[in-house]
């Protein structure tokens, strides 16, 4: 096993060597504002036997976490994705593997049963580098996967129990988790990410026999940077072997990028059952800092519950798009039922990648403007109060740019792929971030509808009033068909009698 700590913090901020103080047992500092990063790497022998079998019978599996709650990024770590759990899987050559049941068990996720029931397909017939499946669920907390790494990770009555099991709450306040394995490497990454602020200097060794990294580091601007590389400048410590830190300087590629612009998201009032949901851009400008703005087209990716979903053929019109400011609809999740209701559904919901259309960049082309995404929301189930919630995550918007020909983008070491949308567009393709800046007042970045359903305190009153209502129509329908067949025979005698 492998250990990485990286605080990150903003280009032009750093730290003397000599404030940091380095001893066999960790490293320690004043307070700085920083993202925390922690990342542990296991071999494949080195996990529980469960999830070792698992991971055998799979060719890809990533797990990417994003906590509901606003948060700042900082360059590198840029990628975003919708709120919730986010599941993307390829199955090895035993595709009967099921990686539900562990699922479940160990985030706390109640709608996973199998591959071909909950997962939904990708397309990988375009670009190689998608994964086959994808699985989302909304999941605001990381408790039950906390819980469930203390009792695999931490050996109970060890003499590092403590220490494990304090290491690990700190996931409780991360703002991203992401888990990924692939067959190529045989190793499987856990990479926590905790919210940018204020905190205090501070790693220790989990064990003399794991490998530390310790880096201190903020973006950097040296003059031989390429336009499509991102420059790191700082202090790196490996904890146990080094008595003061070193001084780093590197470059590396990196698709995703801060676009230096926010959107809020909102559903316009009333929501109805075929809500709109609203978004409000900062600017509608590609960001400056692209060396190919021509090439720039803003995307919004929206993951959707199963509450909630898109409209395929309400999409395509390119008139009725062009009204609520967008362009096109680039990808919808194939096969997605427009009737069924909530209750019925087994697969998870339904992603859609959309392709917006910013106003006219004439003079200096700035001004907040707005798009619309017609949604149509499924029949819940039936609750006592007459109203379930429906919560929808905010969507992930971002300048989608092409690269300088024979650019390439190999794996640097902040980087995370397999996102969902990354799989829709080339290699060569640079994603250009907005901020989502929350529009409720709880800094959530989910959106919330209040939705009628049958109430079920007055569904004896329903069941009474329609069965009365069919007695008294086939009542109805009885007596006329007596006048009929009794009128007839009057009027059949008193043709007889003439």
């Amino acid at each position: 096993m492998r250990e990485r700590i990286t605080f990150v913090q903003k280009e032009g901020d750093s730290i003397e060597p000599t404030a940091l103080k380095v001893d066999g047992n960790g490293l320690r500092g004043p307070e700085v504002k920083a993202v925390r990063e922690d990342r542990l790497t296991f071999a494949l022998d080195e996990l529980p036997a469960e999830l070792k079998t698992l991971l055998e019978g799979v060719n890809q599996l990533h797990i990417r976490w994003v906590g509901p709650v606003a948060y700042e990024a900082v360059s590198p770590l840029l990628a975003r994705l919708p709120p919730g759990f986010h599941l993307f899987y390829t199955p090895g050559s035993d595709t009967s593997t099921n990686p539900c049941p562990l699922l479940n068990k160990a985030f706390g996720t109640n709608s996973c049963s199998s591959p071909s029931e909950s997962f939904t397909t990708l397309p990988t017939d375009r670009f190689t580098h998608s994964t086959a499946h994808q699985f989302y669920q909304p999941l605001p907390s990381l408790s039950a996967f906390t819980n469930f790494a203390k009792s695999q990770l931490c050996p109970a009555g060890s003499s590092t129990q403590s220490f494990c099991e304090s290491r690990l709450s700190s996931l409780n306040k991360a703002s991203q988790l992401d888990i990924s394995y692939d067959t190529i490497s045989h190793t499987l990454r856990l990479t926590s990410l905790g919210p940018y602020g204020s905190q205090s200097l501070s790693a220790s060794l989990l064990s003399p026999s794991i490998r530390t990294e310790v880096g201190i580091i903020s973006t950097a601007s040296p003059k031989t940077l390429e336009p499509h590389e991102v420059g790191i400048s700082g202090l790196l410590t490996v904890l146990g072997q080094q008595t003061a830190p070193s001084p780093i300087l590197f470059s590396f590629p990196s698709r995703h990028r801060d676009a230096a612009s926010s959107f809020t998201s909102r559903f316009l009032s009333p929501t109805g059952l075929h809500p709109t949901l609203q978004l409000s851009i900062s600017s509608p400008t590609p960001p400056k800092a692209s060396p190919n703005p021509e090439t720039c087209r803003l995307h919004g990716y929206f993951t959707l519950p199963k509450t909630i979903f898109p409209d395929r053929y309400q999409l395509d019109d390119e008139l009725f798009l062009a009204s609520k400011n967008l362009i096109k609809v680039r990808y919808v999740t194939p096969g997605v039922d427009l009737e069924a209701p909530e209750y019925v559904m087994t697969t998870w919901g339904s992603a859609m990648l959309v392709e917006l259309a910013p106003p006219s960049q004439g003079g200096e082309g700035k001004g907040e403007w707005t798009a619309e995404v017609p949604l149509h929301l499924r029949y819940l189930a039936p609750s006592v109060t007459g109203y379930r919630t429906a919560e929808v995550p905010y969507p992930a918007l971002f300048w989608a740019c092409t690269a300088e020909e024979g650019t390439k983008f190999p794996t640097n070491p902040f980087e995370k792929d397999k996102v969902g949308y990354d799989g829709l567009f080339g290699e060569r393709t640079v994603f250009w971030h907005l901020s989502p800046k929350p529009e409720q007042g709880d800094n959530r970045l989910v959106n919330t509808i209040k939705v009628p359903v049958l109430n079920l305190e007055r569904a004896d009153w329903v069941t009474v009033g329609t069965a009365a209502v069919v007695l008294l129509g086939f009542a109805w329908v009885v007596v006329k068909l007596l006048l009929v067949v009794f009128g007839g025979n009057t009027v059949d005698k008193e043709k007889k009698k003439q």
